[in-house]
């Protein structure tokens, strides 16, 4: 790009009370909850996409996942995710996630969401924890309900980095995809509720089908690197994600395993999780055996593995795509091409790359009960704020509605912060870089390089699934050598427009994230969570010396990651523990 084009470059500045990156499931509740409870303020909603199919329910769902059904109470669904979790949680967080599952379910079935009821009126479960919902348009229901509570609504636009007044959050600023429009957003408080990381590792499908993940190939953690690179406190992200998913397809398999209790059996037709697990739970081992037994099976000559569902009636079989259009069509297409009932064939399942994702396990922002981060000014709500795992939908809603509702007490009557004019045309200069670079540069690195060369250190060095999830101390110390020369060629990333501009600044997000979990893998020396988190030269679980959470920082003046350990402890029943009282300054 010319500099007479850089010139072309408007810059837009909007102040807003509330800034909320992410215009997914948690963003857009957050946005209905603050108006609802405070009309006056004015909040702005930032999305990488569009808010009416953006995030993890794009294609929508067909259950609830976390609801307390009769019979449950938050505590039981507490004592249930550090059972399943392998007794590691932030019990306050998954707590005060667990008493807002009704409230929030409640909120969005008014909207328009359709809940399959009985005759009688209640709620039909699927299994302990689950409802069943027809919902394809789950998306669109939200996006709607946000825009008619006022919240102001940028669409297509890219966050990049955050802003600062001193050690506070205030703000943000990003580029549109659309225009040539250098956006500066100055708020009191943020909450950034932007999802997880896909994309760290090498896809299980590759060529033109790499992007067919479980997790949104869009989620490239933006919000961890933007909270990384001002100092905010990260925890748990050695607890990566490694789904049991439908071969190829990479549907969901709850619908299956919960749906019509289809049973894991390997290629003899055995059900090993009851055989081998069954000190565990058997079929209800926690979630991280239920990847694990499966790759051990494959690994041991016994692939591949099924979720076993010849049992199931012609009906039912019409149920179960009837469920998989509700959020996985793909799935139904792909049987129908294949000429597979499932009714008369197992269904074939493969493990994924790994995620770090704080819905299904706990990765993400350090944060107190009322999901405030260690910036202050700085909220983290739903897959991108950490110790809380079992989220799903409804416990992203609970968060974002948490969130909401501290965000808009903190910054009732607050004076808007200050951002000094250096820090914005820094920050400037750093988003559109790789596109300057164009007109000095033309054969620099290219983004798609930059990503196959990350995802080829993290799967050969950091337990990828062609090392079966495994990992040592040897190959991560390589891990941690290899990504350290990427920023290097920082400099050099070259793209021709915004659109692959965003897909440069979609790489860097998921190196400085990568950087950060090669160290919590590093730190944590025990195997808690098998395949999320397996390490040979640690293979056993060890409360005595690892019954504590793993954390990381990073410095913003020189990019030094610091490693913090803080104490497991329960919370109390009726009481509200934050770990210290509150954020803890970092320690060596």
């Amino acid at each position: 790009m010319e500099r007479s084009e850089q010139q072309a470059i408007n810059r837009v500045v909007h102040e807003s009370d509330i800034l909320i990156i992410g215009g997914g499931t948690s963003g857009c509740l957050a946005a209905t909850e603050l108006k609802e409870h405070y009309p006056d303020l004015d909040v702005h909603i930032v999305e990488k996409a569009h808010v009416d199919r953006s995030g993890c329910l794009a294609a929508g769902m067909n259950a609830i996942n976390a609801y307390l059904n009769p019979g449950e109470t938050a505590e039981s669904f507490v004592k249930y995710v550090r059972y399943d979790s392998c007794g590691l949680i932030r019990e306050d967080l998954v707590q005060s996630m667990a008493e807002l599952f009704e409230y929030s379910v409640k909120k969005v079935e008014n909207w328009g969401l359709p809940i399959l009821c009985d005759d009688d009126g209640n709620y039909v479960p699927r299994g302990r924890w689950n409802i069943k919902i027809n919902g394809e348009s789950l998306k669109p229901i939200l996006a709607k309900a946000a825009r008619d509570s006022g919240a102001r609504i940028h669409n297509w636009v890219v966050v990049t980095d955050l802003l600062m007044d001193g050690d506070r959050c205030a703000g943000a600023v990003g580029f549109s995809l659309r225009t040539n429009t250098f956006y500066i957003f100055k708020a009191k408080a943020v909450i950034i509720a932007t999802g997880g990381a896909a994309g760290l590792y090498k896809p299980n499908n590759a060529a033109d089908a790499q992007h067919k993940t479980w997790y949104s190939p869009f989620n490239n953690g933006a919000g961890y690197a933007m909270g990384i690179r001002a100092g905010a406190e990260m925890t748990s992200f050695e607890m990566r994600y490694v789904a049991l998913r439908t071969k190829d397809a990479i549907a969901p398999t709850g619908t299956l395993a919960l749906g019509v209790g289809a049973p894991l059996v390997n290629a003899k037709g055995e059900r090993f999780m009851q055989t081998k697990y069954r000190h565990l739970g058997g079929d209800g081992a926690p979630t991280p055996y239920r990847a694990y037994g499966p790759i051990q099976e494959v690994k041991e000559g016994r692939g591949p593995c099924y979720l076993d569902t010849t049992h199931i009636t012609e009906e039912q079989s019409r149920q179960l795509k009837s469920a998989y259009l509700d959020m996985y069509p793909s799935q139904v297409l792909y049987w129908a091409a294949n000429n597979i009932d499932p009714a008369q064939h197992p269904v074939e399942v493969q493990t994924t790359e790994p995620y770090v994702v704080g819905g299904h396990c706990q990765g993400g922002y350090w944060i107190d009960v009322d999901r405030r981060s260690t910036v202050p000014g700085l909220f983290a709500a739903g897959d991108v704020a950490g110790g809380a795992p079992f989220k799903f939908v409804s416990g992203c809603w609970a968060e974002g509605i948490i969130a909401a509702r501290a965000a808009g007490k903190e910054v009732s009557g607050m004076a808007m912060p200050q951002v000094d004019e250096a820090q914005i045309d820094a920050a400037y200069e750093r988003t559109f870089e790789p596109l300057f670079n164009y007109s000095k540069i033309k054969y620099g690195v290219r983004p798609y390089d930059m990503e196959v060369r990350l995802q080829k250190i993290m799967e050969e060095y950091a337990g990828g699934a062609s090392c079966n999830y495994e990992m040592n101390e040897e190959r991560l110390m390589m891990a941690r050598q290899h990504l350290a020369e990427l920023p290097d060629q920082f400099d050099q990333l070259v793209v021709e427009d915004t659109h692959d501009l965003m897909r440069a600044h979609e790489v860097l997000d998921r190196v400085v994230v990568a950087q950060v979990l090669v160290e919590h893998l590093m730190a944590r020396k025990e195997t808690r969570w098998p395949a999320y988190q397996t390490r040979t030269d640690y293979p056993e679980r060890d409360d005595l010396n690892w019954l504590h959470f793993v954390n990381t920082r990073r410095d913003p003046a020189n990019g030094e990651i610091s490693v913090i350990m803080h104490p497991y402890e329960q919370l109390i029943p009726g009481d509200r523990y934050h770990p210290g009282a509150a954020p803890k300054k970092p320690t060596a």
